[in-house]
């Protein structure tokens, strides 16, 4: 009798064991889904550079989270002026804001006509200004398209 009820007790082990791994797989498996789809749903504000040169007006458009200004081809801005550097400055979208960054160039990066020394959080209305060309800052809200150059 005894050797029934310790099979028995086995088999009830076994079972809840198994149970139990069956739950926290789904439990996983749920939170990974829903982790996710909030992952998905987080978009990247588009941002829009503007230039006035003469009587022209230029606007820039993007919204992938990280863009390069500078005279380079291989820069996702290219701004085709002697005062600006191969690679000027860099924008990039972390932390719920936009972030400007100098990278380390010869003339500088002036916001709002004080010198960056370090990142600072860019917002609308800001004026960005690398070597003679002046750039004015429009944050728009979320979106999901992307990047794009408009003239």
């Amino acid at each position: 009798m005894s050797g029934i009820l310790l099979l028995v007790l086995r088999l009830a082990m076994a079972l809840a064991l198994y149970a139990f791994l069956g739950w926290a797989v789904l439990t996983l498996w749920r939170d990974i889904k829903r982790q996710s789809e909030l992952m998905a749903a987080r978009r990247i504000p588009g941002i829009r550079l503007v230039q006035e040169v003469d009587t022209e007006r230029k606007s820039y458009e993007f919204t992938v989270p990280e863009l390069v200004i500078g005279r380079d081809q291989t820069c996702d801005l290219i701004l085709d002026e002697k005062t600006v550097s191969t690679e000027h400055a860099r924008l990039t979208y972390h932390h719920g804001n936009w972030w400007v960054e100098d990278l380390h160039s010869t003339n500088g990066t002036l916001l709002n006509l004080e010198l960056l020394s370090t990142s600072a959080v860019l917002t609308s209305g800001d004026e960005l200004q690398l070597g003679q060309v002046m750039l004015r800052i429009e944050i728009s809200g979320n979106t999901n398209a992307s990047s794009g150059v408009d003239s």
